[in-house]
């Protein structure tokens, strides 16, 4: 892990260097994330985090096992009339807290322009970087990410809205697949839609298609509808409707690049955010269905929410509750509960305010049917055929 660091250190020289050297006219801007913190179970165990396997079902306050970080460099500046950003993304990931794995990554690297005489408004790119993202934050689930290598262009005034068009392309296959699936990635969005008083609806979908022997197509489709100050509440809610069907995943990225016509899927999601007062949180409702070539099914059911509480201007109570489902057709149903009670520091009473200093204790419960899950990678944190389990510890979590 060391080794890694000092790697990091590395590259964060060279762009603070950089940004010394530039122009006067340059201006470096930088912003970031990172979580980190000792935990533990019981005697002779390793840390344990509780959750089923897929998308919005881990609730992730004090049920995080990992390190992890990522430092956003960018440079803003004229060339010519066009003003223009180079952005460099570095990453540090860890799956434990202490071992030797810790693992440095380039998450965006990519240059982007604004001004451009054909289309003043919008701005064009060329590069990897983060996409298209939409997220719950207490799941740790972007319900919407495009990440990737590509190019493309992004504002463009199209009637009430903008639109944004980009293409991807991946030549070392797809998180989760078998062998080597290089594939394309058509991606399109109109967003910025005004529908009602404080809402708006955005509109995605990606065209995927698989270039080797075997591949094949995929579409995914999502509308997302954003109300701001939801029921007077003093945040917001968005709802997402969902469908993707081939090689396309539910996040309107890659998926699998050699599914067929016959894997689809669907997914309903509604989350709101609110504060009043000292009172902050954010709430979670998920279903799913994903269907496989073969015809089989699996359904999944998130239902949780993380509330704050402050005492204090720099002391809060932070407690999560989160209830996951998970049924393969001809299968058990896989269910899991986690609570999470977490004495906070802050630096302000909101919600959103960070960094947070926690103190936690996690307790989870769990069925046998999520124990057979966890043989083959369904559940993390579970292992000698108990259907409970404890964890405490400490963490920051940090973005500037």
């Amino acid at each position: 892990m060391d080794k890694q660091i000092r790697r990091l250190a590395g590259c964060l020289a060279v762009v603070a260097a950089a940004g010394w050297a530039a122009s006067p006219s340059w201006a470096l801007d930088s912003h970031g994330y990172f979580r980190a913190g000792p935990g533990a179970t019981k005697k002779d165990a390793a840390r344990a985090c509780y959750g089923l396997q897929g998308p919005g079902l881990k609730y992730r306050l004090g049920n995080e096992c990992d390190f992890y970080g990522e430092f956003f460099f960018s440079e803003n500046f004229k060339a010519g009339d066009v003003d223009t950003k180079i952005q460099f993304t570095p990453n540090l990931y860890n799956a434990g807290t202490d071992t030797n794995d810790a693992k440095l990554g380039l998450a965006e690297m990519f240059v982007e322009g604004k001004g451009f005489d054909i289309a003043p408004e919008a701005s064009f790119w060329v590069g990897k970087r983060y996409y298209a993202r939409a997220d719950v934050h207490i799941v740790d689930t972007f319900f919407t990410q495009q990440d990737g290598v590509g190019g493309g262009m992004r504002g463009l005034s199209a009637g009430p809205g903008r639109f944004s068009l980009a293409y991807f392309r991946t030549d070392d296959g797809v998180a989760g697949t078998v062998g080597n699936q290089p594939g394309h990635r058509l991606s399109a969005e109109w967003y910025d839609l005004p529908v009602n008083a404080g809402g708006k609806l955005r509109w995605v979908a990606s065209y995927t298609r698989g270039s080797f022997s075997g591949g094949q197509d995929g579409l995914a489709l999502t509308a997302q509808h954003q109300q701001e100050n939801f029921l007077g509440l003093g945040g917001s809610n968005t709802l997402w409707l969902q469908y993707a069907q081939g090689s396309a995943n539910l996040n309107t990225g890659f998926g699998d690049l050699s599914a067929g016509s016959g894997h689809k899927g669907w997914r309903l999601v509604e989350s709101f955010t609110w504060q009043q007062g000292a009172f902050g949180g954010q709430a979670l409702a998920m279903w799913q269905t994903e269907r496989s070539d073969t015809g089989d099914k699996v359904h999944s059911i998130s239902l949780g929410g993380r509330a704050s509480y402050a005492l204090t201007r720099h002391f809060k109570m932070v407690a999560e509750l989160g209830h996951s489902q998970r049924k393969p057709d001809g299968g058990a149903t896989q269910k899991l509960t986690k609570f999470t009670l977490a004495p906070t520091l802050s630096t302000a009473p909101g919600f959103w305010t960070r960094p947070e200093l926690r103190l936690y204790v996690t307790t989870a419960r769990w069925n046998d049917a999520a124990n057979v899950a966890a043989g083959s990678g369904g559940v993390t944190g579970l292992g000698d055929g108990k259907t409970s389990g404890t964890s405490f510890g400490a963490q920051v979590e940090v973005w500037w």
